[in-house]
């Protein structure tokens, strides 16, 4: 009788080319996540005893916060994008691809500049980062320097206000003389037609009274 045999040559009853799972890996898995879960209920009835609301997930393994909360040293650029177009590379998926503003710490997008900012000004984002929500206080030392470099600033911003404002006023005052003269000439030029046009007027009354002295009165026919 002849042998069975697929089309890659193997018996219909071998089944090893097929994909073998590891019955001890997801069976560790599944006892992990019944631990993490039973471990959640636990907590869950402990927060409830004490008046505060349950969670929700399981909780992230983020280590404890070693430093106070930092400056931003950098700026946001939340308006980087406006007015242009961006191209959507994984539509309803989760990245930097995604239309927002988008956080690598935590590898979440936000829609908008209130969702974005509220985040990384939160406690998840800052865990995260390794710092706590509190604000390190400055020394008096701190409030001088960051008061003199303010008051260095003004200072400048005042001065350079005060050349542009030295440079606009002889611009204008140079725009005005330009523009009087203008005007100067413009009236010189109507004075200089008019009075060419009153010596001709004047010429062709003088000739008109030569003529009648003359008796050339006219040239009309003299048929009654």
């Amino acid at each position: 009788m002849a042998d069975k045999s697929g089309a890659y040559a193997a018996k219909a009853g071998d089944t090893d080319f097929r994909k073998k799972w590891d019955k001890q890996e997801y069976a560790e898995r599944a006892r992990k996540k019944d631990d993490e879960e039973r471990e959640r209920m636990q907590e869950n009835e402990e927060r409830m005893k004490q008046g505060k609301a349950p969670r929700k997930g399981r909780k992230e393994d983020i280590p404890k916060p070693t430093e106070l909360m930092k400056r931003r040293e950098q700026s946001l650029d939340l308006d980087k994008n406006l007015g242009k177009t961006m191209v959507v590379q994984h539509p309803g998926g989760r990245g930097p691809g995604q239309p927002g503003f988008y956080c690598e710490t935590c590898n979440r997008t936000y829609k908008d500049t209130t969702g974005y900012l509220d985040h990384i000004n939160g406690r998840s984002h800052l865990r995260k980062l390794g710092q706590t929500t509190r604000v390190e206080r400055s020394t008096l030392e701190q409030v001088r320097a960051r008061i003199a470099f303010l008051r260095e600033k003004t200072k400048e911003a005042s001065t350079a206000k005060s050349f542009d404002f030295d440079k606009r006023l002889a611009e204008v005052k140079a725009q005005e003389a330009t523009r009087r003269e203008e005007k100067k000439a413009h009236k010189q030029a109507q004075k200089e037609q008019a009075r060419i046009l009153l010596a001709k007027e004047s010429t062709m009354e003088v000739d008109d009274e030569t003529a009648a002295v003359m008796g050339f009165g006219g040239f009309g026919s003299t048929k009654k």
